[in-house]
């Protein structure tokens, strides 16, 4: 059983294969966290430790170790709940009333009510076990039961105590064109903050925590959680004077307040969260694998061919045509036309709102390009930015009242843009239609939404971090009920949005403008932690590249971008005869290991090499391969041992080294390994094996 209750204590026991998670309500009626960890069979043997008091200065409120915390009394702790109710009282004081269970296919689900001893406020406390993954999920219900509203000024879906000093603190930093950086740092005393108050879950950190104990890929204690929540978040890191450490993650409360009216309920995101005692590389397979059966679309995603690179804002039929001629030589199998086929698009200054084709650049409309592109077998798609609307178009000259703003003030213009006021029910109805009539009255296949800006002048009503986001995903999920074959990308100038609570409802992620092969080993890598690989979006584009200004062999471009799921973004129509065969071998060749790239395990290798080697594996079933890269010849002639993971100790393995072939155990291959040596810059290579024999 993944729930197990010991009602005469009150103490919940949460199982999962390898772990536990255990809670109780004590003498004051507190939800109290008692354990988190490797897996202990027995409820019975969870006592409800006696709290005292260090001094009046340290009250029992402060040091009890809360599943979840509120403003109030002698709390002045990090808390996850913070209400005003009418008549302007600021405190709550909850109550335990008792729990349900219910149980679906999927997981076993424990709801523990609690209620404020005076307001009509109801408190529900959600966790959904996911027994075989070794992951539960988060979140918290709030029900307003009285006849009058009550005010929300903070709302985290949930406190997590993690019973270690000193840990390692991982997260992600950067900017556009350099995102998904990762970082470690050490906690230690005071607070660490990462946070978005863009309205985009943005470029600069993502909204998840992993906090180990000195652990590496393959041991040591892993404690993380990733939030389902685009938008506006923040997450609290704090090693605490009582000898743990706490975490909270949930809606950030810069700038936020929701209005709950009488009889309403809201729901907070929730987080998908584990603990490994095996290291990181047990934390990404589970999260990959939950994300992969729970929450991706099923089936392989197409290799694609993007126009924008060759064309930027000069789109014209004719070009577009004679790309995707070439595109489907090559082998790609889906075209998406990119930024300036609509409205007056010829620069960022003019065309967002306005939807209609340009008739200059396409005179017999978009339909006889789409017709072009079907011939050729190929699937089509086209880039928009709904959100967004340029202050020169028709659509703003008609409703100017649709975009963020104050009467007294002038909005800000960021990238030429406005942001649509995405809580007004005309514009998401405007904003549905638009896709719908595409979608209804065009063949297209793939919808690539991006969104360039941050949301300022935000109007009167400070929840509109939340609703903004809600109405995107609203929008997106009634289309693809309406249009169930569609794939949708998720693009915010870049990696903006690339997090648990869009993905699902989009099927891809745009991962970076920054298309640099070596740059992008930097990004997937970070990535990888939390994200599964069939939702990373990768490209290869011309050299030298727009942002590093680097040249890099196209081999190894492909190399980089085949980590992902396939894209091309070059000017394919310069391509030399060597460029074009070498990607028509490479783009067959990815066709072929795409099953293990977008739906096997992956592996983070250990270099153990002077030289800086990146080494990845992917594995499915009984057949794998590596990704070797060497950006950059250090120390010449010092090679790297390959040791691989995930192998069947047993079993004989076939391994394809270029031209060589060798024939391990697995036992072998992951403990000794191989060896293998590239030269020169940017020089790269794919490995593939596969079981043979059992032994």
């Amino acid at each position: 059983m993944s729930i197990v209750i010991n009602n005469s204590k009150n103490v919940f026991l949460l199982q999962t294969v390898s772990n536990s998670y255990a809670f109780g309500i004590d003498d004051q009626g507190l939800v109290r966290h008692l354990y988190w960890g490797k897996r202990i069979e027995a409820v019975e043997d969870f006592e409800m430790p006696v709290l005292t008091e260090v001094s009046t200065n340290d009250p029992v409120y402060e040091i009890t170790p809360e599943e979840f915390p509120v403003y109030g009394s002698l709390r002045y702790k990090e808390h996850c709940l913070k209400v005003t109710f009418a008549d302007g009282t600021r405190e709550v004081v909850y109550e335990y009333v008792g729990y349900q269970i219910e149980k679906t296919e999927a997981y076993d689900e424990l709801i523990l009510e609690l209620k404020d001893q005076y307001y009509a406020l109801k408190i529900e406390l959600h966790y959904k076990v996911y027994e075989k993954y070794d992951l539960m999920e988060r979140f918290v219900v709030l029900h307003n039961e009285s006849n009058e509203a009550m005010e929300v000024e903070q709302l985290q879906s949930g406190q997590f105590h993690i019973p270690y000093e000193d840990l390692n603190f991982t997260n992600v930093h950067g900017h556009w064109g350099a995102e998904q950086q990762r970082f470690v740092q050490k906690v230690s005393y005071g607070k660490i903050l990462i946070e978005n108050r863009r309205g985009i879950s943005s470029h600069n950190h993502n909204p998840y925590f992993i906090l180990d104990k000195d652990a590496t890929e393959t041991s040591g204690d892993v404690y993380f959680g990733a939030l389902r929540r685009t938008g506006n978040f923040s997450g609290v890191v704090e090693q605490t004077p009582y000898g743990e450490t706490l975490v909270q993650l949930g809606l950030n409360a810069h700038d936020f307040c929701l209005k709950l009216q009488a009889g309403e309920t809201f729901t907070s995101p929730a987080i998908i969260c584990g603990y490994s005692n095996s290291g990181f590389e047990t934390m990404s397979h589970n999260l990959h694998n939950f994300a992969k059966d729970f929450i991706l679309r099923a089936g392989l995603r197409p290799v694609l061919y993007n126009s924008w690179e060759a064309t930027e804002f000069g789109v014209t039929c004719e070009e577009q045509k004679k790309l995707a001629k070439r595109a489907q030589e090559l082998g790609a199998e889906l075209f998406v036309v990119d930024d300036g086929w609509f409205g007056e698009r010829n620069g960022i200054e003019n065309g967002l709102g306005d939807w209609y084709v340009n008739e200059e650049k396409f005179p017999n409309g978009i339909d006889e390009l789409i017709k072009e592109v079907k011939s050729l077998g190929l699937l089509f798609g086209i880039w928009v930015e709904p959100e967004m609307v340029n202050p020169p178009t028709k659509l703003y000259a008609e409703h100017p009242d649709w975009i963020y703003h104050f009467d007294t003030r002038e909005s800000d213009t960021s990238r030429g843009q406005y942001v649509l006021d995405m809580t007004k029910v005309e514009v998401q109805n405007f904003v549905y239609q638009m896709l719908d009539d595409l979608l209804s009255y065009h063949e297209i296949d793939y919808i690539k939404w991006d969104a360039n800006r941050p949301i300022s002048q935000t109007n009167l009503h400070k929840d509109i971090w939340y609703r903004h986001i809600e109405a995107v995903y609203d929008i997106v999920k009634k289309l693809k009920e309406k249009h169930p074959n569609v794939l949708f990308e998720a693009c915010a100038s870049g990696g903006g949005r690339i997090d648990y609570g869009i993905l699902g409802i989009f099927d891809d992620f745009w991962t970076s403008d920054n298309t640099d092969a070596y740059d992008r080993l930097t990004v997937q890598d970070s990535y990888s932690y939390i994200y599964p690989i069939k939702a990373m979006r990768a490209w290869v584009t011309d050299c030298p590249n727009f942002i590093s200004n680097r040249m890099i062999s196209m081999k190894f471009r492909f190399h980089s971008a085949m980590m992902g799921t396939l894209g091309i973004g070059c000017n394919i129509l310069k391509f030399t005869e060597e460029d074009s065969n070498l990607s028509k071998e490479m783009i067959a060749l990815y066709k072929k290991i795409r099953p293990i790239i977008q739906e096997g395990d992956f592996y983070r290798l250990q270099n153990t090499s002077e030289n800086d080697y990146h080494l990845y594996e992917y594995t499915k079933d009984a057949e794998g391969l590596v990704f070797a890269f060497l950006p950059q010849t250090k120390i010449g002639h010092r090679k790297v041992t390959v040791k691989l993971r995930g192998l069947k100790k047993e079993a004989v393995y076939s391994v394809i080294l270029e031209t060589k072939e060798i024939k391990k155990s697995g036992a072998y291959l992951m403990q000794h390994g191989f060896d293998l040596c590239l030269t020169g810059d940017y020089a790269s290579t794919l490995i593939q094996f596969k079981e043979i024999e059992r032994r």
